[in-house]
């Protein structure tokens, strides 16, 4: 919480200058000083971290507080279960009496499942105007995603097109966010602390292959910092590759020969062991992973479990939820350890 009364000083003192009613991310970076006259484009892009907004309109409204949780979804049931529903659970314990609603992402999962289950989930949209209906005036949405991408970028999107609508509205991070970077915790490492208890013992032939998926979005430069931080933790013969994004499984073949590797383990870096784990990574067809890789002529093993089916790795995304939500609270006494405030 260093600095956190002379950022929230500097950033009134920029609002009053403007004639703005503004109320500062949780973790928004410190403008300097001499800024005297921030835009609203220019306070929005320093808002970093957990987001919060309060509505001075609705600033004698009664509180009624609800949690919404937004994930991509899967349209696989059984590790849906295991992985975004258990991970649900765990929010929901750690906030008893609290209102907490499940809403996806993708709109094709959210039509298959209601077409092939007859449930349906709603956008975050969808659960956010119901929650006004129903007399909610302050929502903290919860991110699943595992980086801050695409999907995250929806998010935080619909936190800024849905805040003017609540009394009090906070966004909180994706999974990795903070990289160790201005004093900040180190997200990545904690991750892969937490991910890496799943790991099998390996031998000096053997390898890990880490599947992410990913994204055109900037943020795919994190996969590289993960390798990176893998790297300086000494885990040997540990390699990201991602089905959508750089690397790519050929860039890390080379590697894989370099160091003479003869039994790799595929292991998603994925919330649900979906698609792209079970039919990309390890499916039977002549262009999976699995097959590729037997193809080059290594044994190959496949660990079909989504990051959610990892207590500890579930322990971090209530770790989230709790940062949305103390944000929420305004309680900057019990949060001190979950906002991260950049200097």
């Amino acid at each position: 919480m260093k600095n956190w009364k002379k950022m929230l000083v500097a950033s009134l003192a920029c609002s009053a200058v403007l004639g703005l009613s503004y109320s500062p991310a949780e973790a928004a970076y410190e403008l300097n000083p001499e800024v005297k006259t921030a835009t609203p484009a220019l306070m929005e892009a320093s808002e970093i971290g957990v987001l919060k907004y309060e509505n001075p309109q609705m600033r004698n409204y009664t509180n009624k507080d609800a949690i919404v949780v937004t994930s991509f979804g899967t349209t696989f049931k059984e590790t849906r279960e295991k992985t975004i529903e258990a991970t649900v659970d765990a929010i929901k314990a750690a906030h008893p009496g609290v209102k907490v609603v499940t809403a996806f992402t993708s709109h094709i999962i959210i039509d298959r499942i209601a077409k092939k289950e007859g449930v349906k989930y709603p956008t975050p949209e969808e659960a956010l105007a119901q929650l006004k209906a129903d007399g909610y005036s302050r929502v903290a949405l919860v991110s699943l995603d595992v980086i801050p991408g695409m999907e995250y970028a929806y998010v935080r999107g619909v936190f800024h097109g849905y805040k003017d609508q609540f009394k009090t509205m906070t966004c909180g991070t994706s999974l990795m966010y903070w990289q160790g970077q201005e004093e900040q915790p180190d997200d990545i490492i904690e991750f892969i602390q937490a991910f890496a208890s799943q790991f099998p013992q390996q031998k000096k032939d053997d390898a890990i292959l880490i599947m992410a998926h990913g994204t055109p979005h900037i943020s795919n430069a994190y996969y590289a910092v993960i390798q990176a931080k893998l790297d300086a933790l000494g885990y040997k013969n540990v390699y990201v590759y991602t089905v959508e994004g750089w690397p790519s499984l050929e860039d890390v073949i080379p590697k894989l020969k370099a160091n003479k590797i003869k039994h790799v383990t595929l292991v998603p870096m994925m919330m649900v062991a979906g698609d792209h784990a079970t039919n990309d990574m390890a499916g039977d067809d002549p262009d999976s992973h699995k097959n590729i890789l037997m193809g080059e002529g290594y044994k190959v093993d496949a660990y079909l479990h989504g990051i959610g089916e990892n207590k500890m790795v579930r322990d971090m995304y209530v770790e989230r939820a709790h940062d949305a939500w103390a944000a929420l609270q305004g309680d900057k006494g019990a949060d001190a350890d979950h906002i991260k405030m950049m200097k």
